[in-house]
């Protein structure tokens, strides 16, 4: 219960579904909470306080220590003022879990600029404007956590969400970066890929026999079983565990892989067009990737 007793947490995009449940776990593990939440919808549009001020008044009905936060992940300036709020209500950070999305699903060939524009500003900027916000405190104290959320949609692939894709794919390689630009001032990062039925997984269409019975899977899984991994990777317990990807689907916990060689051919004169299609692609041929989604991958019940 006191794992992160008197450490400093920013949740964004905690007012709601997984962030509110971390945001909730961090405070009943003894952490002092910026709950952060502009209220928008799940495209991005609009804004409402009350998400965020709801959450930091069930945290202090348990007992618990909690400031509201409503600004946008999306910008720098206003990024920067949710890491001032906790500076300003607690004199320091000690972890950040960007968790903060929106989700603007087409297929790729109707995905407009602003729909693209707006999926990464939110998901991959936002992670980047938050890490960067806090990164000189972390760096002078010689200490902290960052836990990013990813998606199987980036890390294996899905249909209509190439926007989404990237930006969680891109958020694994900028994890990896701080992980290794900042693993001598003691650093941490890491990414959870979360499986649960949330507001954003509601979005998702359902007119198909085989989207219904993926979405009747996701509707077992839920928010609550993300937070007890975010609250361990914030903590002082996770000192050794940086720069990996972890999923939580129901009651399982995986640690993905991450991209190495997977096959090599070698041609002591070199490589020709015409020697590549003869010979290294049919040697190769048979460890190639299928063409295939999270669902196909993580065919079975959850747990």
């Amino acid at each position: 219960m006191n794992m992160m007793k008197d450490k400093v947490v920013i949740v964004t995009g905690s007012g709601r579904g997984i962030g509110r449940d971390i945001a909730l776990a961090m405070a009943a593990a003894g952490a002092k909470v910026v709950v952060n939440d502009p209220g928008v919808g799940a495209d991005g549009l609009g804004h409402d306080d009350g998400p965020a001020a709801l959450v930091v008044e069930e945290i202090r009905k348990a007992g618990g220590t909690a400031v509201a936060n409503t600004d946008s992940v999306a910008e720098w300036e206003s990024a920067n003022r949710i890491v001032k709020t906790a500076v300003d209500a607690f004199g320091t950070v000690h972890a950040v879990v960007n968790n903060a999305g929106i989700l603007r699903d087409r297929i790729f060939h109707n995905m407009s600029v602003e729909e693209w524009k707006a999926v990464i500003d939110v998901h991959l900027n936002g992670s980047f404007y938050m890490a960067k916000s806090v990164a000189a405190i972390f760096k002078s104290e010689e200490r902290g956590a960052f836990v990013h959320m990813t998606s199987t949609s980036g890390l294996i692939g899905n249909f209509g969400q190439a926007n989404y894709a990237a930006a969680k794919l891109g958020i694994v390689g900028l994890s990896k970066s701080i992980a290794l630009d900042m693993q001598r001032y003691n650093v941490r990062s890491n990414c959870i890929s979360p499986f649960a039925w949330s507001r954003l997984i509601g979005t998702i269409p359902s007119d198909t026999p085989e989207q219904q019975a993926r979405l009747a899977r996701m509707q077992v899984m839920e928010t609550a079983k993300i937070a007890p991994l975010a609250v361990y990777l914030c903590s002082d317990q996770a000192k050794a565990v940086s720069g990996q990807i972890f999923a939580v689907r129901a009651n399982e916990i995986f640690l993905m892989s991450q991209s190495r060689p997977q096959r090599s051919v070698h041609r002591s004169e070199g490589w020709t067009p015409e020697s590549i299609a003869a010979h290294a692609m049919p040697s190769m041929e048979a460890s190639f990737y299928p063409l295939v989604r999270s669902g196909d991958v993580f065919n079975w019940d959850p747990i």
